[in-house]
């Protein structure tokens, strides 16, 4: 065990933890932030996605002790409210069913459009490339992508 701090989501948390723990674990069952999901534990379906230092990672297999001291971004910092443009776009375009997946996608998402503001087809398929979603919603995450894309743009434009 050893006593690592976390900054997430602006906060900063003292965890005692096994320095190998996956940080997902961290997030989910010492901090209690349970919005980032376990899906498959081996990086594949992007369930557990998060922004480690504003780079989208896969929680469930970074180690605790890789992202001590470093930013640490879940679902929950997004926005207080849900009012960030791509969760806004989220339901504007009805993207979940389950909802399981949604978070990794959210998150890939964001850290998409940071980089990319009017992202092609092809930048959000290669984007969202290993983000799996059960319940197929690609089409609509897609849309959403574009939405929030149109959205952002419309909000940088009255600041």
């Amino acid at each position: 065990m050893a006593s690592l701090n976390l900054k997430i989501n602006n906060k900063t948390y003292t965890v005692d933890a096994d320095p190998k723990m996956p940080l997902l674990w961290a997030i989910r069952d010492i901090v209690g932030l349970t919005g980032t999901k376990y899906g498959c534990g081996i990086a594949q379906c992007g369930a557990c996605t998060v922004h480690l230092e504003g780079t989208p990672v896969r929680s469930c297999s970074i180690p605790v002790s890789a992202a001590a001291n470093k930013n640490i971004t879940t679902i929950e910092g997004i926005s207080p409210d849900n009012s960030h443009p791509v969760q806004q776009a989220w339901i504007q375009e009805q993207v979940p069913q389950c909802g399981y997946c949604q978070s990794g996608q959210i998150m890939a998402a964001t850290a998409l459009l940071k980089k990319n503001a009017n992202p092609s087809d092809k930048d959000i398929d290669a984007a969202m490339q290993g983000h799996i979603c059960r319940c197929g919603t690609y089409p609509r995450i897609r849309k959403a992508i574009k939405t929030a894309s149109i959205l952002m743009s419309q909000k940088a434009s009255t600041k």
